[in-house]
């Protein structure tokens, strides 16, 4: 019973770092996708000047 109450430990510890990674991954990408179309957005502006 021990043993699979620490597998289970491990397995929600494992799962949960994976999905914080993924998360963090989705971030990153939603991050990078927002700093493009601002820098386009900001140089279209400061065009029409």
């Amino acid at each position: 019973m021990g043993l699979v109450a620490v597998l289970l430990i491990l397995a929600l510890l494992i799962g949960g770092v994976g999905l914080f990674v993924e998360g963090l991954k989705w971030l990153l990408i939603i991050a990078l996708v927002l700093l493009v179309v601002g820098a386009i957005s900001g140089s279209r502006t400061r065009s029409r000047i």
